[in-house]
């Protein structure tokens, strides 16, 4: 493939995301390859995970359809919509639809971690809503607590979005959720997040809407 053909939309330590237009129309590449040597075993698990939900997820609309999956780089298929900070939903039949794709990727068996993160929810041409970059996400086939405790944890985030574009919208029950994060939460707000925050900005130079472009 020409790199005419190509458009790169992000590059980290972990490798690069790119649009790629092929015969059979566009679709995204995120490339393990290109990660720094010494993370690029990390980056190849990530793909992994990634290929694991989309595979799982497949039957869900508002969720990339994984194409290929090779030692070190994935296609999923592109998503024609815009990060939700750039689309600013501030219709509620749009959270009320995230949060019907929410459950039923539970019911599904995976929860996606990465959900306070508004470029990873996209406002899709037709104004539906979207999940995109499944790296960090985890399937089981079990309900255990951790993983209803991680399901609230997406849910949590969700609201928080909900919060900022569609306030005078939450429910009681919803501003409860809200006001009551899992133990989990409170513990890497504690301990995990200042270390995560230190390595992202201050090393490897991301910003609080790393990954806007990956659609």
């Amino acid at each position: 493939m020409q790199a005419s053909d190509s458009k790169l939309l992000k590059k980290d330590t972990f490798g690069q995301v790119s649009l790629i237009h092929g015969e059979s129309g566009p679709l995204i590449r995120r490339d393990a390859r290109e990660a720094a040597i010494a993370l690029r075993w990390l980056a190849r698990h990530l793909l992994a995970r990634e290929a694991r939900a989309l595979a799982v997820l497949e039957e869900l609309d508002g969720i990339p359809d994984l194409i290929r999956l090779d030692k070190g780089t994935l296609d999923r298929s592109y998503l024609d919509g815009v990060p939700m900070q750039t689309g600013r939903p501030e219709n509620i039949e749009y959270f009320h639809a995230a949060a019907k794709l929410v459950r039923c990727m539970h019911r599904l068996g995976v929860v996606h971690n990465d959900l306070a993160k508004e470029p990873n929810f996209l406002v899709m041409a037709d104004g539906a809503p979207a999940i995109i970059d499944f790296q960090i996400s985890w399937f089981t086939g079990k309900r255990s607590a951790l993983f209803r405790t991680l399901a609230r944890e997406d849910i949590r985030h969700l609201l928080k979005h909900k919060r900022t574009y569609c306030p005078n919208h939450l429910t009681r029950r919803e501003k409860s959720i809200l006001d009551n994060p899992s133990t989990v939460s409170k513990l890497w707000m504690m301990t995990g997040k200042p270390v995560y925050l230190f390595i992202t900005r201050k090393i490897l130079h991301w910003q609080d809407r790393e990954g806007a472009g990956d659609r």
